[in-house]
């Protein structure tokens, strides 16, 4: 698909879940629809503590399309600014606010008018001060270089057709010695593409995911350092059964290959902090660096 039909296609997909959860219905990312038997619970479902989602508004617990919890894992700061690339109806937004506190700042940036319009319901119930959702695309983010702390985002990367382009800006607004902490879909291994296809259907809304060593690549080409993927749910084939029979794709022949190979991960990688900087924190001379 061109860039511009995937990005027309995810719109529609995010408008459709985010018009869902406004009528009271808990929004449902697998492929459009649901197959029989299946259930995108070992995806979506027991990413949040009670305690956290207890204090957040209905609306925006129901609009979670996550397959992780990054606020859990970026270990946040009191007074830090956090950015969310493609912040849905404000889940991890609004509870990286909680982590940063008064002092800090967290950002929610989407594309889709429709989550825009609940995030900021769902901001104004939660009564935070020190939150922003902001139109714009995850391939050009609409804030200064330099100019935030924390990136994460929720399974929203694997749906960019320019991924590089993506971590390039992600790298670009990232402050020297900034941390990238998203959740995202990843591949372990070599599957066949129309399988593959099939079962990034199942994980999410037009799921493109990579592979793992090619993310890693793409982040170390976009300048990051230190950088990890860690493997937090790894999806069984059996998980995928009612869905791939629906497509008339039998579970017994494809099992072996795609079982254990489509996994939700969290990814770290850290920005550089400048020779000059790092110098003078030492309390060298910068003249030289």
């Amino acid at each position: 698909m061109k860039e511009t039909d995937i990005k027309s296609v995810v719109k529609e997909r995010y408008a459709q879940a985010a018009l869902s959860v406004s009528s009271g219905a808990k929004a449902s990312c697998c492929g459009g629809a649901r197959g029989k038997g299946q259930s995108c619970d070992p995806i979506t479902t027991n990413l949040y503590e009670p305690a956290q989602t207890g204090e957040l508004p209905e609306a925006a617990v129901l609009a979670s399309l996550g397959c992780g919890n990054p606020t859990a894992l970026a270990e946040l700061k009191p007074g830090e600014v956090v950015l969310d690339l493609g912040s849905g109806g404000g889940i991890d937004v609004l509870l990286s606010a909680k982590r940063v506190g008064p002092a800090g700042k967290a950002y929610g940036l989407d594309m889709t008018d429709e989550m825009l319009a609940l995030a900021n319901e769902n901001k104004r119930k939660a009564g935070a001060q020190n939150v922003e959702f902001v139109k714009g695309e995850i391939e050009n983010i609409p804030l200064p270089d330099n100019s935030v702390d924390v990136i994460i985002s929720n399974c929203v990367i694997n749906l960019a057709a320019d991924k590089d382009r993506v971590l390039r800006e992600a790298f670009r607004v990232l402050k020297p010695g900034g941390r990238f902490a998203v959740s995202d879909v990843v591949t372990r291994g070599a599957v066949p593409s129309d399988i593959r296809n099939s079962m990034l259907l199942w994980v999410g809304c037009v799921a493109g995911a990579l592979e793992e060593n090619e993310y890693h690549a793409k982040l170390a080409a976009a300048g990051f350092q230190n950088i990890d993927i860690e493997p937090t749910r790894i999806y069984r084939a059996e998980d995928a059964k009612g869905f791939l029979e629906d497509k008339g794709i039998d579970l017994d022949v494809v099992g072996p290959q795609v079982d254990g190979k489509f996994m939700s991960a969290f990814v770290r990688g850290t920005k550089p902090v400048a020779k000059a900087a790092a110098l003078e924190a030492k309390g060298g001379s910068a003249c030289c660096a």
